[in-house]
């Protein structure tokens, strides 16, 4: 499927809030992840929250955060790893293609942003099985590694940057 038009990864800002704001998953999908507008609330009070904005044609599309410091530690011992969290394509946008694009970009905008960074971890929920097989299409790997979350077992993936 070729998209028309160019996708890319923006830190974001609050020019981007009236699409963030409104961004809706179906119940199935939003038990697995945080909202952008609650996850930019969170990253306003804490600066090792860095959020991001998938954009089609400047428009956002999509949205996750890369989290530095304490937290990641709970995901792996590696000091220059980031841990990726609340990934969501707005429901009204998913089947197009943004997720695996968006995701495909992510080891050049990190180069570019997150100099220091070698590696990205993130949690995918046991029951995730879309999710699963997106992360794994782009690069990412089982680690093994196994954490509780909210709602079940979740296994830690990784890509090596």
């Amino acid at each position: 499927m070729k998209m028309i038009g160019e996708i890319k990864l923006n830190k974001y800002d609050a020019s981007y809030d009236s699409v963030l704001m409104q961004f809706s998953l179906p119940l199935e999908q939003a038990q697995f992840t945080g909202m952008p507008d609650e996850m930019v609330r969170k990253a306003k009070e804490d600066t090792s929250r860095n959020p991001i904005v998938i954009t089609h044609d400047s428009q956002p599309v999509g949205f996750f955060v890369l989290c530095t410091g304490e937290l990641v530690s709970e995901y792996t011992p590696n000091q220059q790893a980031l841990l990726l969290i609340a990934f969501s394509i707005n429901h009204s946008e998913q089947g197009k293609g943004y997720a695996k694009v968006g995701l495909q970009l992510l080891s050049g905008f990190i180069a570019e942003h997150f100099p220091e960074k070698n590696e990205v971890v993130l949690a995918v929920n046991g029951k995730n099985k879309p999710a699963q097989r997106l992360y794994k299409k782009v690069g990412f790997k089982d680690t093994g590694r196994r954490k509780v979350g909210k709602i079940g077992e979740q296994m830690i993936l990784s890509l090596h940057l």
